[in-house]
């Protein structure tokens, strides 16, 4: 059964929740959604067509520090790729799967 990640927050203690977030920082950092993108070797424009948006409005969602995960999923998912959201606690990983 899967478990809201805010429920598991609660649990933690804060030094555990500053480092997850720290970690999560970084890690966005390390791979921005743009080069991902160009890594699959897609224009803006073909996965703009892909996504039934236009490319100008890519080009803001590629820039964006904060999206909703549902857009996330359609962009991935318009590169050929799967999301999967993933909590790394202390006891374990955990697969978070409602969205």
């Amino acid at each position: 059964m899967a478990r809201k990640f805010s429920e598991l927050e609660k649990r933690m203690d804060p030094e555990s929740v500053k480092r997850a977030k720290a970690r999560a920082r970084e890690e966005m950092a390390q791979m921005l959604l743009a080069e991902i993108r160009k890594e699959t070797g897609i224009t803006q424009e073909n996965l703009a067509k892909s996504m039934g948006i236009k490319q100008p409005s890519l080009s803001k969602l590629e820039s964006q520090r904060d999206m909703q995960i549902s857009t996330l999923r359609r962009l991935i998912e318009a590169l050929g790729g799967k999301l999967e959201l993933i909590a790394h606690m202390p006891e374990g990983d955990i697969k978070i799967s409602q969205f």
